[in-house]
């Protein structure tokens, strides 16, 4: 587990835009059963999250189009939520950074590090932008 201060202001880059984060298995349950679209970013400490994750996140929500409700959980923080979040993402295999959409409960859209990792933060913004586009 990181401490609350090393990860304060990685939360708070996603926060500041409109993004809540769950701390709980039950959170997220309720969050997935939430009707329309939702957004989840699984927050990472690492660099990828900060150079490419997060801000993608935040370019992708300036869109005619976006999700109804931002939701986000902290891999290596909040293990509880991100294990209920990393379930609803099945086939997917976990990995953080990433990024899911989902409508009505079902996941729609999944961008796994291997999609983040090394891709500039405008190109993933544009292939949510595209995904929100579609399903939003």
């Amino acid at each position: 587990m990181y401490p609350a201060e090393l990860v304060k202001p990685m939360r708070e880059d996603l926060t500041k835009v409109g993004f809540e984060e769950l701390h709980t298995a039950e959170a997220v349950d309720v969050a997935l059963a939430k009707e329309g679209t939702t957004l989840v970013v699984v927050n990472s400490v690492c660099g990828c999250a900060a150079a490419n994750a997060r801000p993608a996140a935040s370019m992708s929500i300036k869109n005619d189009k976006h999700p109804d409700h931002l939701v986000t959980v902290f891999a290596g923080v909040d293990k509880e939520a991100v294990d209920k979040a990393r379930g609803y993402m099945i086939p997917f295999p976990p990995s953080s950074p990433c990024i899911a959409l989902f409508k009505d409960g079902e996941l729609v859209h999944m961008l796994e590090r291997h999609h983040i990792e090394g891709r500039p933060a405008e190109m993933i913004a544009d292939n949510l932008k595209d995904a929100f586009n579609q399903v939003c």
